[in-house]
């Protein structure tokens, strides 16, 4: 049996879920990475590591949802956190206590956090860091690493992962808007540098200094394959923003799990501002931004009555949502976050590094290539190459076999992102590691039996 027609066996639930929910929600799924072909899996439940789909399949779960569940499913203090929260409201009109705990915690950890604010996602998180470096220098555009993801604004929708006949030259590339609807005049203002080449990265900037506000980086590019920085490089982007009054921010919600203070401390190099989200909500909605207290202070009303308008005395940058700070997410975000101390912290890179290790011993014999990414308890799987350590080589992905090794791993009870991306939690254990390992093995083997 192929490994398709196996997994179309397994699944026939989910196929039949898939086919109603497509009929009001396209392509059957509200988030767009939950869609693949032939069908996605529908979940019904999880703890710990483990989760069951309507089909009555059990999973190890080496995803978290993206990284966001850094202690598994439904782990009990954040259950009873939740739960308590739930008798006295979800959301409220004013802020509670708990926004000031949890901002405390964060202050306390991270190095460049002076002063924070939380959002609903982290798509919001950067779309509000990258505003307040534009009214803080007065300059209209942003600069991001190719390969890089920082949300869904129009802004940094740009060059994530372009198609080599428009991405241009390696050391200057171009901005390629990522999808319909991004507007061609966009590009104009969201330059795009080489991650880790320190030349080029440093020759762009100083072409467009004059209206750069930002660069926005990932320590560690994650939809771009998992990529680690060096720290040369961040260094080096450091002096040159410095050097150019070009506001530094650090997105950091993948990166914040590689230490208590995040890739930033992992990493020695401290930015501007910092942008949060994931693990900070405990398995809840939110995102953060903070950093330097004379940047964030343009957040702070200059008197007037006015909350909404910078004319009357409101703040020269104005924040709403709705449910930006709701007691959920906070109760959430608190609990996660204090078990998520220095040892716990330490225990998910060592058992990160001991996958990565692992999966590419079990791999090694393999007719497949296979490449493992990664650093801390994040790590990508990368199908058809030997070596991964720019961007641009992702290029080299056999895109037919990386699905099928997805299906594959489904099969074998395993999940990861159809991109090859994982992490571990908390929950994970050293037989877990080798249980993903055999079956990352096993579904190579089954790949090469079908070429």
């Amino acid at each position: 049996m192929t490994v398709i027609a196996d997994y179309e066996k397994r699944t026939a639930r989910s196929r039949e879920h898939f086919v109603a929910a497509g009929a009001m929600i396209p392509a059957g799924a509200t988030r767009s990475l939950n869609s693949w072909p032939p069908h996605p899996v529908y979940l019904e439940s999880g703890a710990g590591m483990l989760v069951t789909d309507v089909d009555g399949n059990t999973y190890r779960d080496f995803l978290a949802n993206y990284t966001a569940l850094p202690l598994g499913y439904a782990d009990q203090d954040v259950t009873r956190a939740l739960a308590e929260q739930l008798t006295s409201g979800t959301a409220h009109s004013f802020s509670r206590t708990q926004e000031k705990a949890l901002a405390e915690l964060i202050v306390a950890r991270v190095p460049s956090i002076e002063r924070i604010r939380f959002t609903g996602s982290g798509t919001e998180s950067v779309m509000f860091a990258l505003r307040l470096a534009k009214a803080f220098t007065g300059r209209p555009a942003v600069a991001k690493a190719e390969g890089g993801y920082h949300g869904t604004t129009d802004e940094v929708m740009i060059s994530v992962r372009p198609p080599a006949d428009k991405a241009g030259a390696a050391h200057a590339p171009n901005s390629v808007a990522e999808m319909a609807g991004i507007p061609e005049s966009r590009l104009h203002d969201t330059i795009v540098l080489p991650f880790n080449d320190i030349d080029a990265s440093t020759a762009v900037l100083r072409a467009n200094a004059d209206r750069l506000a930002a660069l926005v980086l990932e320590p560690v590019l994650g939809v771009g394959g998992m990529i680690p920085a060096d720290r040369a490089y961040l260094a080096a982007m450091r002096a040159v923003c410095d050097e150019l009054g070009i506001v530094l921010v650090f997105d950091e919600v993948i990166t914040l799990r590689l230490a208590p203070g995040g890739g930033q401390e992992h990493y020695g190099v401290t930015p501007d501002l910092t942008t949060m989200g994931k693990i900070v909500g405990g398995g809840l909605p939110i995102g953060a931004y903070g950093g330097r207290a004379d940047i964030m202070s343009l957040l702070e009303p200059r008197g007037g009555t006015d909350v909404y308008d910078a004319r009357s005395g409101g703040p020269a940058l104005y924040q709403g949502g709705t449910f930006t700070g709701n007691a959920l997410s906070l109760a959430a975000g608190l609990t996660t976050m204090r078990k998520l101390d220095a040892a716990a912290i330490a225990d998910l890179n060592a058992h990160g590094e001991l996958l990565r290790t692992r999966v590419a011993k079990a791999a090694s014999g393999s007719l497949v290539p296979l490449t493992v990414t990664g650093v801390g308890s994040l790590f990508n799987l990368h199908v058809g190459v030997t070596d991964v350590r720019v961007f641009r080589d992702v290029r080299g992905v056999d895109a037919a076999k990386q699905h099928r090794l997805f299906l594959a791993l489904l099969n074998r009870g395993a999940i990861i992102a159809p991109r090859g991306m994982g992490c571990v939690s908390t929950c994970t254990t050293e037989t877990d590691i080798d249980f993903f390992a055999a079956a990352v093995a096993e579904s190579l083997d089954a790949i090469t039996a079908e070429d």
